[in-house]
């Protein structure tokens, strides 16, 4: 199914929705992408991590570990 028709079918049963309940739908798709953006947030930060831990991990910057 297209994202397209997907998004008619939600905007068809929303509208049989008396109107608290049709808000409280639109809140939990709001809720879902934030979800989804964390979730890509911290995969971005992992990635990061990982790439850099060879760079902030190494011998010759180990004397500015005490400062």
């Amino acid at each position: 199914m297209s994202n397209a028709s997907l998004a008619q079918r939600i905007y068809e049963a929303a509208q049989l929705l008396p109107d608290v309940q049709a808000h409280e739908a639109l809140d939990f798709i709001h809720f879902l992408r934030m979800r989804q953006e964390r979730a890509e947030h911290r995969d971005l930060q992992s990635a990061q991590q990982t790439v850099m831990n060879h760079i902030w991990d190494n011998e010759e910057d180990e004397v500015w570990n005490d400062l």
